[in-house]
């Protein structure tokens, strides 16, 4: 278990809530090697190099393409205003309990991923039990990102062939995206992999903005779905219903793994905290988060809003292919840095996770010893074959999205960070009325994330399950 550094007193310490400021025990603490999980150093590999706009941009490009190539299929089940007012709310959900994350790592001597901060707050009922949790959130932390980086690799065979008239089984895409995918995410540190994210995020932004760009007066220079008289994917001739609906009603399995794919475009906060231990300063994540979420917040609704509102039910998954075939090989061929980019950064994610796991407190965390390599390498490698299994298993991108944020995004991103908070905040429960309000209003965040686990977990199956019945999923070419 990991103590709380003894010169972090009860006074000293930062009060997690919407009015707190810059965090104060992190300032003192972010030069202090043994507070940090990596040490700045000159001998070997020096992690700490991350200055904020960069995280903020490895922040953006871990969210922005999963939301934004998914979301427009769950508005169709919820409705413009529904999808809207769930666009906002998991936004301003996700940017709060990333806040709570990264504050309690700043507050909390040792701690490098969630599997750390539930060990922290498990232990304070048991060691044993401590333990336990620890595991509990170590094995959801890393299914979480390899099912996303399953999730990457169908998006990137999907757009290889999408530019390909070869008759190459997309099994073979599959196969070819996930070696890029892992020898992309074998680049040692955040630092580094910074700089393919602002390519990442240049090539995925404007592969959407070409398939969402609304028509210009000159219709020979007009690209996207706004210039279409029906959507690409509508039956050619004859009348055909859009499915363009203000408010939807749904049948539960249907609204939740749409509620759920949406919540998951915003839940991947957990992936900053490893980028966070890599930060010149750590306590300038709130800079970044903000900067992040407010832009993706915004890019989300334009996109989703645009899109569904011209293609309604025929949107495509992901919706790159929204447009008809030659917006789509236009855009996937621009786009497709940017998944790779994104599959590499959750591969990446989970990698260092299992890597600091085997090689903590030892000399070849930072050393380029062959211990070094070999258990990196293998790491990167292992977990990108693992996510190829899982994506040819679940071939349908919004499916495998939502069953990830039921199954693993649910208790990291809701369910854990109530816990996180009332742990430092333990004294609330007998504090003023407003305090106590506060204290069990984040015991809802806790129900909620359960709910969703549950709930979630049975819309998602139910829909596989209909897809399989449909002849969705099958055999594939």
């Amino acid at each position: 278990m990991f103590d709380k550094k003894e010169s972090l007193d009860e006074e000293k310490k930062c009060s997690i809530d919407v009015g707190c400021g810059d965090i104060g025990p992190a300032t003192a603490l972010e030069e202090d090697n043994d507070f940090e999980i990596f040490k700045n150093t000159k001998d070997g590999v020096n992690f700490r190099t991350v200055g904020w706009p960069r995280a903020s941009v490895i922040f953006l490009k871990v969210i922005f393409a999963t939301g934004v190539l998914s979301i427009p299929t769950a508005m169709y089940s919820l409705g413009a205003v529904g999808g809207a007012l769930s666009v906002v709310g998991w936004g301003l959900l996700n940017t709060y309990t990333a806040v709570i994350q990264g504050d309690f790592r700043n507050n909390h001597a040792g701690c490098h991923t969630v599997a750390d901060m539930a060990g922290v707050v498990g232990g304070s009922v048991s060691g044993k039990f401590g333990l336990a949790m620890k595991e509990l959130a170590g094995f959801l932390y890393l299914a979480a990102y390899v099912l996303c980086t399953g999730s990457g690799i169908l998006g990137v065979s999907i757009g290889l062939n999408a530019l390909s008239h070869h008759a190459a089984c997309t099994v073979w895409w599959s196969f070819i995206a996930t070696v890029a995918v892992a020898t992309t995410a074998s680049v040692r540190t955040f630092h580094n992999i910074g700089w393919l994210t602002w390519a990442g995020f240049a090539s995925i932004f404007t592969a959407v903005f070409i398939v969402v760009k609304s028509s210009t007066a000159d219709q020979s220079f007009s690209i996207g779905v706004t210039t279409r008289s029906r959507p690409a994917a509508a039956p050619p001739t004859g009348n055909f219903e859009l499915g363009f609906y203000a408010i939807a009603y749904p049948m539960f399995a249907a609204g939740i793994t749409a509620s759920t794919n949406i919540f998951v475009s915003f839940a991947g906060t957990s992936a900053f905290l490893p980028v966070i231990a890599e930060m010149k300063k750590p306590q300038d994540f709130r800079k970044a988060l903000y900067s992040c979420m407010g832009f993706v917040t915004i890019s989300y609704m334009t996109f989703s809003l645009v899109v569904y509102r011209w293609c309604g039910q025929w949107v495509a998954s992901p919706s790159l292919g929204s447009a008809g075939q030659t917006i789509k090989m236009v855009s996937y061929g621009i786009g497709l840095v940017g998944l790779i980019v994104s599959a590499c950064l959750y591969d990446h994610v989970a990698a260092k996770y299992l890597f600091v796991r085997i090689l903590r407190n030892s000399r070849h965390l930072q050393s380029n010893t062959v211990t070094h390599w070999v258990t990196w390498l293998g790491c990167t490698f292992g977990l990108a074959a693992v996510s190829f299994i899982l994506a040819e298993a679940i071939p349908i991108f919004s499916y495998l999205l939502a069953l990830t944020g039921s199954i693993c995004f649910s208790p990291l991103a809701m369910m854990l960070p109530g816990w996180l908070w009332l742990y430092d905040h333990s004294e609330w429960r007998k504090g003023s009325l407003s305090q106590m309000a506060v204290y069990w209003l984040h015991w809802s965040l806790i129900l909620l994330g359960a709910f969703f686990f549950v709930g979630g977990t049975y819309g998602v199956v139910e829909l596989i399950n209909q897809a399989y019945a449909d002849g969705l999923i099958g055999e594939r070419p």
